[in-house]
């Protein structure tokens, strides 16, 4: 019996270390040039300067990206879902293709970001920035706009079903008061 209570002991204890390592092994971003592919899930990189950086394929579901600088990063196919982009930079940033389902982008600035085939569903972008953006066939099912500033933006052919557009800004000067997508055109 007491042989089994310690291989008992060791099996939690190396199964403690390797949950530990997994969730934490990868969080070093100290080279912003080598975190292509990268799985970065549930990292705290509040306020991280990732200005240019490449991190294309990374997984950065559940991650926290509050006030990150992510201006010119390369985002292609990179997974965000779930993740708390509140208050970042994103300005110029390729986010082409990316999973950004369930997102956290209040307050984002999102000016000039590629986000052609991005999956935005159920994404929390109240009082986001995407004026201009050419935002054709994204998916933005059950997304929260309110407040968003759309003024510009090319939605043509994007998936708006069930999205919240109350006090979002599409034209210069006029607001959505309505939950509705054809009385803000």
């Amino acid at each position: 019996m007491k042989i089994f209570k310690i291989y008992s002991l060791i099996i939690v204890f190396f199964f403690s270390l390797s949950v530990f390592n997994i969730a934490h092994a990868d969080c070093n971003i100290s080279n912003k040039s080598a975190l292509k592919g990268k799985n970065l899930t549930g990292c705290d990189l509040q306020n991280a300067n990732l200005r240019g950086a490449f991190l294309e394929r990374a997984n950065l579901s559940e991650a926290n990206l509050e006030g990150a600088d992510l201006e010119r990063a390369i985002l292609v196919s990179v997974n965000l879902k779930g993740a708390n982009l509140e208050g970042a930079n994103l300005r110029y940033a390729s986010l082409r293709e990316a999973k950004l389902i369930g997102a956290r982008l209040i307050r984002t600035y999102l000016k000039g970001a590629d986000l052609r085939g991005a999956n935005l569903s159920e994404a929390d972008l109240r009082g986001a920035s995407l004026s201009g953006n050419d935002l054709r066939l994204v998916d933005l099912r059950g997304a929260d706009l309110r407040g968003a500033n759309l003024e510009g933006a090319d939605l043509r052919g994007a998936n708006l079903e069930y999205a919240n557009v109350a006090g979002a800004r599409w034209i210069s000067g006029r607001e959505c008061a309505k939950n509705s997508i054809s009385w803000c055109y």
